[in-house]
């Protein structure tokens, strides 16, 4: 077949479909106006779904400090599993049904189910024509002069092809919701990467020179069960290099039970209970405790005790534990990063591998061989989620840049909500990065709940491009707090409407901004949308 290129005109360009690109499109298309939506993997949604991390969220989730939309994706998944799933008669009337009774998260669940309740609040939308969705399309080129962007053009993911389309998408307003900042080299927008200096940001945690290639780990994750048998896979071809390998500060191999406790940074021996008997009975609150005591129990995605007896042989649960951070290099701008990309995955399959053949157990012995990738659960052929889980990505040089002053218990000298003259949203996390490619160990700070503010969507060198995920304009420290999924569906969320904002009101974002009447005007639009632009007042922060 010959290849292909046309193009496609809209109001609102998106590209990528992680959480950010979800609720950028949904807010687009919910306004009446016309969106495309790009994504490279089978599976929109992201760190939720082709990344396969339960969500990270904050303590108060079940009450406030979320937006409307992403309180109904929550709901939707434990609806979807009421709806279709053997739970017992307790589960199914929990209100705040957790099917993994996991403790990284109060919903911690399957990443198809989350997928599933994706395409059902598109469904509508892509159904009017009002939504048009590209998969598997990455984005590789785009056109742009004096600081504004006319075009992008998009490839299958198969164009080593012959035949491999391309699609030129033209919009008023285009939306970087990569993963990575994918859109930032190719539309000329100022962008940094990696660890800002001390002396340019003053946080307390920076380092003293910057470091663009020290960036948080990536991590493959993989989903697995437990069942009778010998389901033991064939030995990585790495698996001797990473069987081997001891960051200087880990305390012991990666391929080992033990990590470093990201508060105290002490190396701790985890365990592993397979299928413990009974559903461990504490609260999902990771303000208290990191919850990864027990990896089983850490992130298991489904525990059979939550469904009618049989239903299931084995809880289900998906590995992203620190083993699996891959510390080699950044991905980042890197002409070698297929190799290191590759390298992640062998990582994770050298542990699996581990942990069937040579982990040490409870009762003495050595090795599962009875635990069971579980691709079936991710959409893949071989158990390891669709892609790798990205924490941290290109970030644009913006409007307002987020730092550890702002945010931080300890530099603020209080625990209260830290505040923004323009919000657009909410969040709350700890700034918590992962050991670097650089050789840093955990980075945590207690953080304040926070704002998001709406110059750090902006670029201070692009006009019509708005940042739609971990993109925005946080430093390297902060981006630790801003990267998780709520707090991404908000900056998505908020980015549509900031674009909808603009082309309604024949305006700008450095407009909106500038203008203290228009930043009302659209604090107010997010407001009636079911954004919370401002923490309650409550006793406790």
């Amino acid at each position: 077949m010959k290849a292909t290129s046309h193009t496609i005109t809209t109001d609102v360009v998106i590209i990528g479909g992680g959480l950010g690109g979800v609720a950028a499109a949904l807010a687009v298309v919910r306004s009446g106006r016309r969106a495309v939506l790009t994504d490279e993997f089978a599976w929109l949604g992201g760190q939720l779904t082709s990344q396969a991390v339960p969500p990270d969220e904050h303590k108060w989730v079940e009450q406030f400090g979320v937006t409307a939309s992403y309180r109904a994706l929550r709901e939707g998944i434990r609806d979807y599993y009421r709806d279709n799933y053997p739970l017992t008669a307790e589960a199914r009337l929990n209100p705040r049904l957790n099917p993994g009774a996991g403790l990284v998260s109060k919903l911690c669940h399957e990443p198809r189910v989350a997928a599933a309740v994706i395409e059902r609040m598109l469904a509508p939308h892509r159904s009017s024509g009002r939504l048009v969705v590209l998969q598997p399309y990455v984005a590789i080129a785009a056109e742009h002069h004096d600081g504004t962007v006319s075009s992008v053009t998009v490839t299958r993911v198969d164009s080593h092809r012959a035949d491999a389309d391309t699609i030129t998408i033209t919009a008023p307003y285009i939306l970087d919701a990569t993963e990575t900042g994918e859109l930032l080299p190719l539309t000329g927008t100022d962008y940094v990467t990696g660890a800002e200096a001390r002396s340019e940001t003053h946080e307390p945690s920076a380092p003293a020179s910057a470091q663009p290639d020290n960036v948080q780990a990536i991590t493959w994750c993989f989903a697995f069960d437990h069942t009778d048998g010998d389901n033991t896979i064939d030995r990585p071809a790495d698996y001797d290099f990473w069987r081997s390998y001891e960051p200087p500060f880990w305390g012991d191999r990666l391929l080992s039970f033990t990590a470093p406790n990201p508060r105290t940074l002490t190396p701790e021996k985890r365990t592993m209970v397979v299928n413990p008997a009974l559903v461990d009975g504490r609260d999902s609150d990771q303000s208290l405790s990191g919850g990864d005591s027990d990896l089983w129990m850490f992130r298991r995605i489904l525990a059979r005790s939550n469904f009618t007896p049989g239903a299931y042989d084995s809880d289900i649960v998906v590995a992203n534990w620190p083993m699996l951070d891959y510390l080699e290099a950044s991905i980042l701008d890197n002409a070698d990063a297929a190799t290191h990309l590759e390298a992640a995955r062998q990582l994770s399959l050298s542990y699996f591998y581990w942990l069937q053949t040579e982990a040490p157990r409870p009762d003495g012995g050595a090795g599962w061989p009875g635990l069971r990738l579980r691709g079936d659960v991710l959409g893949t052929p071989d158990g390891l989620a669709q892609a790798p889980y990205i924490r941290e990505s290109r970030r644009i040089r913006a409007l307002t840049t987020i730092v550890e002053q702002d945010i931080s218990v300890a530099s603020r000298g209080t625990a209260g909500p830290a505040t923004f003259d323009k919000s657009i949203g909410v969040g709350m996390y700890r700034i918590d990065l992962h050991p670097s490619t650089g050789g840093d160990n955990y980075i945590d700070v207690e953080c304040s709940p926070f704002e998001i503010p709406l110059g750090a969507l902006i670029p201070s060198s692009t006009s019509n491009l708005i940042a739609a995920s971990k993109n925005i304009g946080t430093t390297h420290i902060t981006n630790g707090a801003y990267r998780l999924h709520p707090v991404e569906w908000n900056i998505g969320e908020s980015a549509g409407h900031l674009a909808v904002f603009c082309l309604e009101g024949g305006t700008t974002p450095r407009a909106v901004h500038d203008d203290d009447h228009l930043t009302s005007d659209f604090q107010e639009h997010l407001q009636a949308a079911g954004i919370e632009i401002h923490w309650p007042e409550i006793l406790g922060y």
